[in-house]
């Protein structure tokens, strides 16, 4: 009984997020920091102008929804300092709302310090990975955090958190080379080989997939040892897996590494039902199709999600939250069926 009830939970948990992300507004900050050089400039530059001209062109986001920040200022861009990170973060602390889609990237170059801190080089003081924490720990909204560079992997442990999605080039802290993943992460958005799936839209997991495989042949072709391997972390242990690894999979290698060193490690939530890659399958950048649904079922489907968001709420502070299960699992199962229905009237 308790392992139907766990394919219950995955098949109404994917229902439910999908339905709510998709129907909310989606903002990005894109940071390229600092480059350390011309070639590396000209690299970030145009990985960034290609995707906010993804973001805003393609997938119709509007200007007030995109924030740029590089190397130098111009009428687009800020400059990406530690204190304009901040500035930006700040505002949409204020802005967002719990069912809006904030991602965040980061492009350039990290470095990783003594035991888990890193940090993403910026233009001037640099923020440490806890630092990022600290700034995204207070944004309500569903985040998506994807650190592309060297040195990245330390920010899966301190960024990970329930209903967000966190994305790095690599799994130990011992890979600080420069990174072929994010060229291959960005195109994945434009790239209609990357929709596995040919429903006309490329999600976040599709994006990670199509990047990681693009990185391994890229080694391979170059006839190099990878230097990077990615990892994703959706179910909020801050473990990650690999894209190729099993589901069940609890650490990948750099990981397991590390613990055998004697360093600590975050272990899986024990009786964690969702294992890494269900939550990012259901998250896209791009808009949903354009269409309407019966606004009854939308206005019965809401009031059920609120009172899910509530029940959520106080089975974190219950005593006794296993009470609050049977009533969680029948919100799920009821706001499953609505957003079914709806999906068939498109």
């Amino acid at each position: 009984m308790a392992s139907v009830c766990s394919v219950i939970s995955v098949v109404v948990f994917i229902a439910l997020f999908a339905t709510s992300v998709q129907a909310a507004d989606r903002y990005a900050v894109i940071i390229s920091g600092a480059s350390g050089g011309q070639v590396y400039a000209e690299k970030y530059d145009k990985w960034r102008a290609s995707f906010v001209a993804t973001l805003k062109q393609k997938f119709g986001y509007p200007d007030d929804h995109v924030f740029a920040l590089s190397e130098r200022e111009d009428r687009n861009d800020l400059k990406s300092t530690r204190d304009n990170v901040r500035r930006v973060l700040g505002g949409l602390r204020s802005r967002l709302a719990g069912d809006n889609l904030l991602l965040v990237i980061l492009i350039g170059h990290g470095t990783t310090g003594e035991g888990d801190e890193a940090k993403f080089n910026l233009l001037g003081p640099d923020l440490k990975s806890a630092e990022w924490a600290d700034l995204l720990k207070s944004i309500p909204a569903r985040l998506v955090f994807v650190n592309t560079t060297g040195g990245s992997f330390p920010f899966m442990r301190r960024v990970a958190g329930r209903g967000r999605i966190v994305i790095t080039a690599t799994d130990s802290p011992a890979q600080q080379f420069e990174t072929v993943f994010p060229e291959f992460f960005l195109k994945a958005f434009d790239d209609l080989s990357a929709d596995g799936d040919q429903n006309g839209r490329v999600s976040i997991w599709e994006a990670f997939d199509y990047a990681s495989g693009a990185v391994q042949r890229w080694f391979e072709q170059h006839g190099q040892l990878p230097t990077e391997r990615p990892l994703l972390d959706d179910n909020g242990d801050g473990v990650g897996r690999e894209a190729q690894s099993p589901l069940d999979q609890k650490a990948p290698r750099g990981q397991l590494d590390q613990k055998a060193q004697g360093r600590p490690l975050e272990e899986k939530a024990p009786g964690n039902p969702i294992p890494d890659g269900t939550l990012a399958r259901t998250v896209y950048l791009a808009p949903e199709p354009s269409g309407t649904g019966d606004p009854e079922l939308l206005k019965r489907r809401a009031a059920l999600e609120r009172q899910l968001d509530d029940l959520r709420t106080r089975k974190a502070s219950s005593p006794n939250p296993a009470q609050l299960d049977a009533d969680i699992e029948r919100l799920l199962i009821e706001i499953a069926r609505l957003s079914q229905q709806l999906r068939e009237q498109r």
